[in-house]
C-alpha cells in the first residue's frame, strides 16, 4: 500500500506523519531536526513513500536538499495554501499540521515551491547583507537628524560624504552630545565600509555573469537589479510562458470576482520583495533618469501620463520581468526599437 510523509519543521523538531492511501494515520513521531535523523526515522521504516512533504520555510532549502540527496521524493510546498487548511482545524499543534501535511501529499491538493539552487541561495545571502547595511546606515543618519533637531541644530541638505563632519561641526559646542554622537559615526563608519565591501564583491560576480550582463542592456537594470532577478528566478525554464514571471513576483492586480462582482485591486505583492521592489526602482530610473529612447519607454511614458507615475512605474516593473525573463531564455540584448516585449 502507498505511503506519504508530512513533515512540519521547526527549529529544535520534526513533527512526521505517515498516511497510507485511505488516508489512515499510520504512524507518528518527532525526531530531532536534522537531516541525519529524519532520513534515519523515514529508513526504519521499511516502507516505500510516494512523496514526502515539508512546507516552504527557513529550514526548508537545507533539508529538502538532503532528503533529496538520499533519495526521498521530497517536496517543498506553498505555505499560503495549507495554511487554509489548518486554519479550520479546531486543535492545531504540530503533530496535527504534519498530518495535514501528509494529506495534502496523498490528495494532491497542494503547490509544489521551487528550491533555489545552492549557488543562488549564497548570493541571495549577499544581497540581503547588502542592503541590511544600507537600510541600517539610513536608520541611522535619520535617527541623528531627528535627535540633533530637537535642540536645533538642524543638518539641512548634504551629502553623504560630508554628513559627518556635519554633525560634528554642529555639536562641537556641546560636549555632552558629542560624546553620544561619536559612537554614532563610529557605527556608521563601519555600516558604510561593510556595505562598501559587498557592493564590490557584488559587481565583481556580476561582471563574470554572461547572464547578467546581458540583462544589463535593458535600460534602467543595473547591477544589483539583474542579480537579484537572476537569482529570484533561478531557473527560468520554470516558467512556461514569459508573462508568467510578473505575477510570480506579485506585479499583478488582485481580483475578486463572485456573482455580478468584479473588480480588480492593488498588485498582490506575492513572491520576492526584494526582486519586486528592484523592478520598481529600475521602472522609475527608466521613467525619469535614462534619456535614450526606446518602445519600452515611449510605452512608459504614454501610460504616466494617463494612470500617474507610481502606477506606470509598476506596470513597467512588470514588463521588465517579462522582457529580463525573454532575453535570458534567448540569449539575446534589449533592442530599444523592439515592440514585442510591450505589446
Amino acid at each position: 500500500m502507498t505511503k506519504y510523509a508530512g513533515l512540519d519543521v521547526s527549529l529544535e523538531e520534526t513533527a512526521i506523519c505517515i498516511v497510507d492511501e485511505t488516508g489512515g494515520i499510520v504512524r507518528e513521531a518527532s525526531v530531532a531536526t536534522e537531516v541525519e535523523a529524519i532520513e534515519a526515522y523515514l529508513s526504519a521504516l521499511g516502507v516505500e513513500l510516494a512523496r514526502v512533504g515539508l512546507e516552504a520555510g527557513p529550514l526548508s532549502g537545507w533539508l529538502y536538499a538532503g532528503l533529496r540527496a538520499a533519495g526521498w521524493s521530497a517536496i517543498c510546498i506553498e505555505t499560503r495554501r495549507m495554511r487554509a487548511v489548518t486554519r479550520t482545524m479546531p486543535v492545531k499543534n504540530d503533530r496535527k499540521d504534519a498530518a495535514a501535511i501528509a494529506q495534502a501529499m496523498r490528495t494532491g491538493w497542494f503547490r509544489a515551491v521551487h528550491v533555489k539552487s545552492p549557488e543562488s541561495q549564497r548570493l541571495r545571502v549577499l544581497l540581503r547583507y547588502r542592503r541590511l547595511l544600507q537600510a541600517k546606515r539610513l536608520d541611522l543618519e535619520n535617527e541623528l537628524r531627528g535627535t540633533l533637531k530637537a535642540f536645533g541644530l538642524k543638518l539641512g541638505k548634504v551629502s553623504p560624504r560630508g554628513f559627518a563632519a556635519r554633525v560634528a561641526e554642529l555639536v562641537a559646542g556641546d560636549d555632552f552630545l558629542a560624546s553620544l554622537v561619536a559612537p554614532m559615526l563610529a557605527a556608521r563608519t563601519q555600516l558604510i565600509a561593510g556595505f562598501n565591501e559587498l557592493h564590490v564583491r557584488l559587481l565583481a560576480i556580476v561582471k563574470e555573469d554572461a547572464v547578467c550582463r546581458r540583462l544589463m542592456t535593458v535600460p534602467g537594470v543595473g547591477a544589483v537589479t539583474a542579480l537579484a532577478f537572476k537569482t529570484g528566478v533561478d531557473d527560468p525554464h520554470r516558467f512556461a510562458h514569459s508573462a508568467d514571471v510578473g505575477p510570480h513576483f506579485g506585479l499583478t492586480p488582485r481580483r475578486y470576482q463572485s456573482g455580478e462582482i468584479d473588480r480588480s485591486g492593488r498588485i498582490s505583492k506575492c513572491g520576492d520583495a526584494l526582486v519586486r521592489s528592484l523592478l520598481f526602482e529600475a521602472g522609475m530610473v527608466l521613467l525619469h533618469r535614462v534619456r535614450a529612447a526606446s518602445s519600452l519607454k515611449r510605452w512608459a511614458r504614454t501610460l504616466a501620463k494617463r494612470l500617474g507615475t507610481r502606477k506606470a512605474a509598476t506596470a513597467l516593473a512588470r514588463k521588465l520581468a517579462v522582457v529580463l525573463h525573454r532575453l535570458w531564455v534567448d540569449g539575446t540584448t534589449f533592442d530599444p526599437q523592439h515592440r514585442h516585449e510591450v505589446a
